[in-house]
């Protein structure tokens, strides 16, 4: 599995009624993509009290062929040309849990990000978030969660979809989905992805 993720930050007076139009009208086409495990569209309004107006798709890949396809295919160019070139973030899979409330459409998303010291050792560090993700996916209102590294910059992420609009806010930035494409979500696994 692999984790991708783009942030889009749109000025502060961005009638954030394009993006929910864009993603009405063209979420659905990957609905069906191959190697695609789950896109969440997702969004941040500053009239919600984020601190910036933002559109940040983020991509669960069960292939990386599915990855490269969208990369270097029409999909992507469409973002590159009405907004630029954006910074395209993404992390290794670590483990993917399906949450209690799997069957519910997700609201709300959730994303933290947690450095790792420079003196921690890797393998324990990783160990022991794995065993702690386990533990946050049995939280009431979770439809799924994943955890992945950067290890170019010693960074977790733990993503998480929820049932409801308005996750706990000690789960990090939070996010409304717009629209979940998952055709590979089953074949994502469960638990450690190695």
């Amino acid at each position: 599995m692999h984790a991708m993720q783009y942030d889009i930050t749109l000025p502060a007076d961005y009638d954030m009624e394009i993006i929910r139009k864009r993603v009405a009208t063209r979420g659905h086409l990957l609905d069906d993509f191959p190697g695609l495990g789950l896109k969440a569209y997702l969004m941040r309004e500053r009239e919600d009290g984020s601190p910036v107006n933002q559109y940040a798709p983020f991509y669960l890949w069960a292939t990386p062929e599915g990855m490269n396809s969208f990369l270097w295919g029409p999909g992507f160019q469409g973002i590159v040309n009405d907004f630029g070139r954006p910074v395209v973030q993404h992390w290794t899979g670590l483990a993917y849990e399906e949450g209690p409330a799997a069957t519910h459409p997700p609201r709300g998303a959730t994303r933290r990000r947690t450095a790792l010291a420079p003196d921690l050792s890797p393998v324990e560090a990783v160990t022991e978030a794995v065993t702690t993700h386990a533990q946050e996916a049995r939280a009431e209102g979770v439809v799924a969660t994943a955890l992945a590294v950067d290890p170019r910059h010693w960074e977790l992420l733990t993503f998480t979809l929820w049932a409801h609009t308005e996750p706990p806010a000690e789960s990090g930035e939070r996010f409304q989905v717009l629209h979940l494409s998952a055709p590979g979500r089953s074949g994502l696994g469960t638990g450690r992805l190695w």
